[in-house]
């Protein structure tokens, strides 16, 4: 049994990785994921639970068609103690309130999903944060940005005092709208993830994608997230 990808709720919602598939995309297009930013109003947190993609939507994406919501939550979460280097805690986790604590946002929706068996071949967490400003959401995506391409190329031990594990971060892909990272579980068959985060109007959408050979899965959510902010 592999380790799973993290804990999101306190009662530890996470994912046993065990035999999986490639994912396939289908559904509706969505904007181009390098497109340039849309000029829309910003969001309310009343509006954050709409820029989420629905389970079928996630199910398309990941290419499967059993994968449920696991674990909600409206709160960061701290996983800083558990890394082997807390300054690329944001390249490993999501949602993280050491990543973004300092960086003035107002309201977060985290979700996980996943299928519903200790079998799972696929792992989805979005994560929608609002600021009081779309100058503030830049700004959080530009520090993102210098922070990934830091811990590009490094190993990442984490150990929370039960299981232990490594992840294998690879190098930044980055324009000025979207950044993609893939990290790759060591000894566990090649399960991987894509990371993606993008900014759109006061309100930064952040995704893991995870599966066996992790392809443009988080890059696709987060545009159709974007799609979502500004509809």
């Amino acid at each position: 049994m592999r380790y799973a990808r993290r804990a999101l709720l306190a009662a530890s919602i996470g994912c046993v990785l065990l035999s999986g598939c490639s994912a396939t995309v289908t559904g509706q297009a969505v904007r181009d994921k390098n497109a340039a930013p849309v000029d829309a109003p910003p969001l309310k947190e009343s509006q954050l639970d709409d820029v989420l993609l629905s389970i079928g939507d996630i199910n398309d994406i990941m290419g499967s068609d059993t994968m449920e919501v696991t674990g909600e939550l409206d709160q960061m979460v701290d996983h800083s103690g558990d890394v082997s280097d807390p300054d690329c805690l944001g390249s490993i986790f999501g949602a993280e309130q050491p990543v973004y604590g300092d960086s003035g946002y107002t309201a977060v929706r985290d979700q996980v999903s996943r299928e519903p068996d200790d079998d799972n071949a696929h792992w989805v967490e979005q994560t929608a944060v609002l600021y009081p400003s779309a100058d503030k959401a830049q700004r959080f995506f530009d520090n993102a940005r210098s922070s990934w391409d830091a811990c590009a190329g490094t190993s990442i031990a984490i150990d929370d005092g039960t299981d232990s594990y490594t992840w294998q971060i690879e190098d930044l892909t980055a324009t000025d709208t979207l950044l993609t990272q893939i990290t790759t579980q060591d000894d566990a068959d090649g399960w991987e993830c894509q990371h993606a985060l993008a900014p759109v109007t006061n309100v930064i959408v952040e995704v893991w994608a995870c599966s066996y050979g992790a392809g443009d899965e988080a890059a696709d959510i987060a545009a159709k997230m974007v799609d979502n902010a500004v509809r």
